[in-house]
This record gives structure tokens, C-alpha cells and sequence, in this order.
């Protein structure tokens, strides 16, 4: 008589445990990733890659149902590690990013979700729910429940603008108020929040984070800054129809013609 069949008892994974592999470059992320697979329940984090390469290796290496994979990371970003890892070979993906501009390059390589930095407990349980329903469904099951592009962006657009901003600074995170933020300075892929003085890095363009802080209460006001609107304490007519901005902690800077002819209508100053 055959022996009847038995799970591994090596790793000490639940049969029905839903097997999961977190990429992100950010420590903290990954950490509190975790932390809530581990609330969720019937979870287990097989394995965490750093980067784009060490995410292409460790699909390879890792048996896992699914994949929470953030989009920007050295290296070799989210859609290159699928190009590496080839689309047929990759596990389910659920992307995990700040940026809600990849909605569409999601929806074009089956995304089974697309969660918003920083991820509400809530949404996590949604995505995993679809993971699980995905891996027992068959094929042509799997067809009919992926996510429409309507419904990728409708997950991924911001419901309300931000009122706190999560802030990783080394081996530890802070929850910046955006009413404590004077003003707001691009540096390429980063920011800088300076807030009561301090200057508190944020991995995010500027554009980015543009769209989602209220526009009652920030102004774009060139290329490089954002500022408060309530931080502003003067306005001076400049040079070839610029203005100069001071605010309330001394900075000076510009707010240029070309973004005063966008913005100016809203505080009834001419183009």
C-alpha cells in the first residue's frame, strides 16, 4: 500500500499559510510589513530581499506563493526585476510603493494589487484576500477576477490629501504633521521636509508628493519647492515677473513666473 502523502515538517509553515516574500530597500518598510502579515494571521514571510538584484535572486531561490514588491529600489527597479525573473516565472505581485503614477505599467503585467505608501492595515487585508482567493482559483477563474486598469487606479488614487508623512530616519521612523512643514525642497528622487528647522529626508519626487498635500495649504512655487502657504510671511515683485517668497524661518526663495501664471489666479494675481 502506498504511504500516504505528508506535508514538510521542516519549516514549520501551516499547509494553508499563504507563503510571502517582501522586497523593499527600506529596513523600517520591511519591518512594518511584517509586523502586519503577522496580525493578519495565516501569513508567513519567506524570505525579504534589499534590491532590485537580491529580489531577482531570491524569487529564484524562494518558494512563495506571492510577491509585495516595492516599484523604486537601487539597482534594478520592480519591472526589471519581472523582466529579470521573466513574467511567466513570477510569482503573483502585489506592488508596494509611494508612487501612484505605475498604475497603468501595473495593470499591463497583471498586478494582483497595488497598495499606497504608507499601507493602511486595511488595504493589506484586501490584498492578501485577493491573493488567496487567486491561488485557489483556476485559470480561466484567475482571468475574470484580475483587476481591471478602472480598478488599479481606483485603488491607487490618494482619497484625501495627507495630513501625516511617514519619515525613516535609520533604524527608526517618525509621523511628520504636514501643518508642521514650513517648506518643502527636491533633491532628484528624494525631498527634504524641513520642519521647525530640521531638514528630514522623504524618498519621494517632488511631483509626487505634490499631488497629494492639499492645495488650500501648499503652493508649488518653482521647480524645486513646495512651500506652506501659511509659513509665508512676504511676498516682493522681482525680476522678469518672479516674486520673491520669505517665510517665517528666514528662508528665502522664488516663486517663478511660469508656476505664479499656473497658480497666481487662486490669489487673484495676474499671469
Amino acid at each position: 500500500m502506498p504511504d500516504e502523502p505528508r506535508e514538510p515538517r521542516s519549516t514549520g509553515i501551516p499547509a494553508r499559510a499563504l507563503r510571502v516574500l517582501v522586497v523593499d530597500d527600506e529596513g523600517p518598510a520591511r519591518a512594518r510589513m511584517r509586523r502586519m502579515l503577522d496580525e493578519l494571521g495565516g501569513v508567513v514571510v519567506v524570505g525579504e530581499a534589499v534590491d532590485g538584484d537580491d529580489a531577482v535572486r531570491a524569487i529564484r531561490d524562494v518558494e512563495a506563493d506571492a510577491v509585495l514588491l516595492d516599484i523604486q529600489m537601487p539597482r534594478r527597479d520592480a519591472f526589471g526585476v519581472i523582466d529579470a525573473v521573466g513574467p511567466e516565472a513570477m510569482p503573483p505581485v502585489v506592488f508596494v510603493t509611494a508612487y501612484d503614477e505605475h498604475a497603468l505599467r501595473a495593470f499591463e503585467v497583471r498586478a494582483v494589487d497595488y497598495l499606497l505608501k504608507p499601507v493602511a492595515p486595511d488595504r493589506l487585508g484586501e490584498a492578501i484576500a485577493r491573493l488567496r482567493a487567486r491561488a485557489a482559483a483556476t485559470a480561466s477563474e484567475r482571468e475574470r477576477e484580475a483587476l481591471t486598469l478602472h480598478e488599479l487606479v481606483e485603488v491607487a488614487a490618494p482619497k484625501a490629501p495627507l495630513s501625516r508623512i511617514l519619515v525613516h530616519l535609520d533604524d527608526r521612523a517618525q509621523l511628520v504633521a504636514v501643518d508642521r512643514i514650513d517648506w518643502i525642497e527636491a533633491d532628484r528622487n528624494y525631498v527634504w521636509l524641513h520642519v521647525g528647522g530640521k531638514a528630514l529626508p522623504l524618498r519621494q519626487p517632488i511631483s509626487a508628493l505634490e499631488g497629494r498635500l492639499d492645495p488650500e495649504r501648499f503652493l508649488r512655487v518653482n521647480r524645486s519647492v513646495i512651500v506652506r502657504l501659511d509659513a509665508i510671511s512676504e511676498l516682493q515683485p522681482w525680476s522678469h515677473g518672479d516674486y520673491r517668497v520669505r517665510l517665517a524661518d528666514g528662508t528665502v526663495t522664488t516663486w517663478s513666473r511660469r508656476y505664479r501664471a499656473v497658480q497666481g489666479e487662486r490669489f487673484g494675481v495676474d499671469g
